[in-house]
């Protein structure tokens, strides 16, 4: 049996963050490949004449592209 070791996420839940193309707040994380994932929502523009299509403003994105806002 082998033991993983990963660092502690750099972002909590609620945190706002910024990344190339916006800026969001960190929904939820998970350990992925040796680091951490991070659901991130976007805030939500003007809503568009044919209306809003699910979950458009949520993006998953490595720790490597956030940093904190």
């Amino acid at each position: 049996m082998t033991a993983t070791f990963i660092k502690i996420p750099n972002f909590r839940q609620a945190q706002r963050v910024i990344f190339v193309g916006g800026e969001g707040i960190v929904r939820s994380y998970k350990p992925e490949a040796g680091s951490w994932a991070y659901l991130v929502e976007m805030p939500l523009g003007q809503e568009p004449d044919f209306g809003r299509v699910g979950a458009e403003t949520m993006v998953v994105l490595t720790e490597a592209d956030l940093r904190a806002a």
